[in-house]
């Protein structure tokens, strides 16, 4: 029986050996646990934000049209050269108006011969020798006969299209001796001295651009970097996409500017005095975005609400205040209420407390 006790008493030694380990394993991880994490953080303060607003428009012609026949008839003559300048009042394309022409000297003839016949009827209504109707009568031909004159000579300049405004004229779609009607494109012509921006922004930079405010464009096709000024915008948001419809104008007197094209648009709006907070320490949660704030030892996770994004900042609009301390290292480890110890505390200029 002996041997049977000495095999027990070592056998129990290890096992009381085993739970004491095991227990200390769990105090010592619990008390881990309750050691502060180290991080760094920074002190918040308002900074001047450079309101840069980036959107993207089109070049559009300072003034632009399509050329088209007011009359259906055939192209007689055609007086301009594809992409050349014209000037207000050019002759561009002739229709025939042989016909319009013999009207008018019909017109004419008949307007002469009644004028002479009303002269007649007035000196005969001076000594009674005619009523008063039948000079009435003699009176109306003659002034139907002109508004008759009128009409065609508006139908002949009709025949004749003209240049509205200076401009470049574009490629041509018909030939001479071609029969046209108003639908028919002839050229388009653009005047581009100067060009239009057309752009949007969304609803919330409404009240961030003002006109008059420098925008910067610049076409990535061609690398061209122009400059416009906002001139004008839409009294209204548009329901559909949310946003503010503006026009700039530019410079284009060397013509490299050309309508159509496809820019991006930064606006340089009014500087502001706002608060900034790096991007990585801003956290997209379901609801939003947060940031951890360091009060009394512990971490506090803070609902904010974001506006302009910088390349290494984030501009806070609410949930933070100027002078909160902001933790920005061991994010992704943090949570509510954790206890945490400060090794390094930054200014937002740099210095380091």
């Amino acid at each position: 029986m002996m041997p049977s006790r000495t095999f027990i008493f070592p056998l129990t030694l290890l096992l009381l050996f085993s739970c004491k380990s095991s227990d200390q394993k769990k105090n010592d991880a619990v008390d881990n646990r309750k050691q502060p994490m180290k991080v760094n953080a920074f002190i918040l303060h308002k900074e001047k934000l450079e309101n840069i607003i980036r959107s993207t428009g089109t070049v559009i012609a300072d003034e632009s049209v399509d050329l088209k026949a007011e009359m259906a008839g055939r192209i007689t003559g055609i007086f301009f050269k594809e992409g050349t300048t014209v000037h207000k009042g050019d002759l561009l394309v002739k229709i025939y108006d042989d016909d319009i022409r013999a009207q008018i000297k019909k017109t004419e003839e008949q307007i002469n011969l009644n004028q002479l016949q009303l002269n007649r009827q007035e000196a005969m209504l001076k000594i009674n020798a005619t009523s008063q109707q039948d000079y009435d009568v003699a009176k109306s031909q003659v002034e139907t006969l002109k508004a008759d004159l009128q009409n065609l000579q508006a139908t002949l300049q009709k025949a004749s299209i003209r240049a509205p405004f200076d401009g470049v004229i574009g490629l041509r779609y018909v030939s001479e001796g071609g029969y046209v009607n108003p639908q028919s494109q002839i050229a388009s012509l653009q005047r581009m001295n100067t060009v239009k921006v057309d752009f949007s922004v969304p609803e919330k930079y409404s009240n961030s651009i003002r006109t008059g405010d420098t925008l910067v464009c610049t076409n990535e096709a061609s690398h061209l970097t122009f400059k416009a000024k906002v001139y004008a915008m839409d009294p209204k948001i548009t329901t559909d996409t949310r946003s503010l419809q503006l026009r700039a104008i530019a410079d284009n007197k060397n013509g490299k500017i050309l309508p159509g094209s496809y820019v991006r648009v930064d606006v340089q709006a009014a500087s502001v005095n706002t608060l900034m907070v790096p991007t990585e320490t801003v956290i997209p949660v379901l609801k939003g975005q947060t940031v951890f704030a360091y009060r009394s030892g512990k971490a506090q996770q803070i609902p904010i609400k974001t506006g302009i994004r910088t390349d290494t900042k984030l501009e806070v609009l609410d949930g933070l205040n100027d002078g909160d301390t902001i933790i920005t290292t061991g994010i992704m480890f943090l949570r509510p209420d954790m206890n945490v110890e400060l090794k390094e505390i930054k200014t937002v200029t740099g210095g380091i407390k």
